[in-house]
């Protein structure tokens, strides 16, 4: 039990996270890209629509080529997986416990102390999870998650610890 946290509060569902299955997600972004990019929003369908017409405009004018390197796309893919170290956005999360009207501050219990954040800045919390291809553990890395701030000013020094999000 002690992978699993909570969001709690005034929330219409009560959500329990387990860390240990985000590695799976796709939404995982690893920690060192996230902070290092600008973080722009994307129209996923545009996007895309756009990839897609690029591609077809290539396969007219050079022909369709299957590339013989699957394999190896697939073996890096594993390998980045096995030494990553991966965080993903907490929003999403918050927005599926769907806070209740009038909640206005999220509760983070981590290493025993109550931290207050308003829900603004709470939506833009990112998660991480792993470090270096590894679940972080309560005992060695301060897990089961950390909390880095949008804004990444907290990137060398994450809460740590975390056991609730409880909405206010």
């Amino acid at each position: 039990m002690e992978s699993i946290v909570f969001i709690n509060g005034k929330v219409k569902f009560p959500i329990t996270l387990d860390p240990g299955v985000w590695i799976f997600d796709d939404r995982k972004i690893e920690i060192d890209t996230y902070f290092d990019k600008d973080n722009v929003v994307v129209d996923e369908l545009e996007d895309y629509t756009q990839k897609a017409a690029e591609h077809w405009q290539k396969e007219i004018r050079e022909g369709a080529i299957v590339p013989p390197t699957l394999k190896t796309e697939r073996k890096f893919e594993k390998i980045k997986l096995m030494t990553g170290t991966f965080g993903i956005p907490f929003k999403p999360f918050l927005q599926n416990a769907v806070p209740e009207e009038g909640a206005t501050e999220i509760i983070v219990t981590a290493d025993g102390k109550e931290l207050s954040f308003p829900i603004e800045v709470a939506n833009e919390f990112f998660l991480g999870f792993s470090k270096e291809g590894k679940p972080l553990r309560l005992e060695e890395d301060g897990g089961p998650l950390h909390i880095y701030l949008g804004d990444g000013s907290n990137r060398d020094n994450p809460i740590k610890n975390v056991k609730s999000f409880t909405v206010k």
